[in-house]
């Protein structure tokens, strides 16, 4: 009788401790909000925004200070597109930053000199202004020498791909997957069209925003003769090699024409720095001589 009486305590003071804690920590229990909300789980420090998005904060009052029309807008995104800048809020910083960097001269030029040169105000707000927009310009050349550089190398692993029997699409998805960490700006821009096509949009589309994506001529040809390929039903691998032995061809003639120039080219800082000290060490010594030789004989 003992015995029982001890088992029947314990099992009730084990299923009380056991349906407290249930209800204390289930998440839609009234007794563990309760109980929440007195201090029983301490409410976890908010955390700070990160400096990303503390600029972007600051920066979109800014950006909606300058009117711009729908076609600068379509045009600055494209800019911003062919810089490899594709979300939204990129349009935000980069006008913003324009804005900010004006603002930024204006007050410089007020600090330094107050208001007596408007002049030199207005110069110094312009170069503040068209700054982001000459550094994003050097950032999509940089990008697109940048996948120049790569298209070879792309070329003939696709080649390779189409050859080995994988169609046009898994070609290129295959060879932006090989060439993501040796050319990462190529690779992107291959996934971008496969996610296109697998999204449904036809194969010509999805290249033509290629094109548009990266502004590069050898990209355009590249495009044009798959476009041509698809459509008249001609050997995709043929066309690529010949594709690829033509561009080989321009990169080839394009740096005999850059090693041409170079003479050209070197005119300048020739007659600027280099000329002038051999004139100085070839004729200095006999100037002095001279010098040396007349001047008693003058002061006669």
């Amino acid at each position: 009788m003992a015995l029982a009486l001890t088992i029947v305590i314990f099992l009730t003071v084990a299923l009380a401790i056991f349906s407290f804690g249930a209800a204390a920590y289930a998440p839609s229990s009234l007794l563990g909000a309760r109980l929440r909300a007195l201090g029983w789980q301490r409410a976890k420090p908010q955390e700070k925004p990160a400096i990303r998005e503390r600029i972007e904060h600051a920066l979109d009052p800014l950006s909606k200070a300058i009117p711009l029309s729908p076609g600068e807008v379509s045009r600055t995104r494209r800019w911003l597109i062919q810089g490899g800048y594709r979300d939204p809020r990129h349009l935000t910083l980069y006008t913003g930053s324009r804005l900010a960097s004006a603002l930024f001269g204006f007050g410089l030029v007020v600090v330094a000199s107050g208001f007596n040169s408007p002049g030199l105000m207005i110069s110094v707000a312009a170069f503040g202004f068209f700054l982001p927009r000459f550094v994003l310009k050097r950032l999509i050349q940089n990008r697109q020498q940048r996948i120049k550089l790569a298209l070879p190398d792309a070329l003939d692993l696709t080649v390779i791909c189409v050859e080995a029997g994988l169609a046009l699409d898994q070609a290129l998805m295959r060879v932006g997957q090989d060439l993501h960490h040796a050319h990462p700006e190529l690779s992107e821009e291959f996934h971008l069209v496969n996610l296109e096509m697998r999204a449904g949009k036809p194969r010509a589309e999805a290249l033509r925003n290629l094109v548009e994506r990266t502004g590069v001529d050898d990209i355009r040809s590249l495009v044009g003769t798959l476009i041509q390929t698809d459509r008249f039903g001609t050997s995709v691998a043929q066309a690529l090699r010949v594709h690829s032995d033509s561009l080989r061809t321009e990169r080839r003639q394009r740096a005999e024409e850059q090693a041409a120039k170079t003479t050209i080219k070197m005119v300048i800082p020739l007659v600027l720095f280099v000329l002038p000290s051999i004139i100085f060490v070839t004729l200095g010594p006999a100037v002095i001589q001279l010098i040396r030789t007349l001047m008693p004989e003058a002061t006669r």
